[in-house]
């Protein structure tokens, strides 16, 4: 299956006080792993269990599309 029209990797990294963001090195990954765009959150969404809703955060990148990321 070809790749969508747009389709890029984003980062969503929860921001700690001591945190540099100039610290973030991506390397050893091809090109087309690295993230084009990297969000700083307060605080991740999670479930009971304590794992991470990733739907939650692709939920405003998806929004204005008829057929979302399963």
């Amino acid at each position: 299956m070809a790749a969508r029209k747009h389709e890029s990797v984003a980062a969503v990294i929860r921001a700690r006080a001591a945190a540099d963001p100039e610290a973030i090195a991506i390397t050893g990954d091809g090109h087309y792993k690295c993230p084009t765009r990297i969000e700083w959150v307060d605080a991740l969404p999670r479930n009971p269990s304590g794992k991470v809703l990733r739907r939650e955060l692709r939920a405003p990148y998806w929004q204005h599309l008829d057929r979302q990321v399963g």
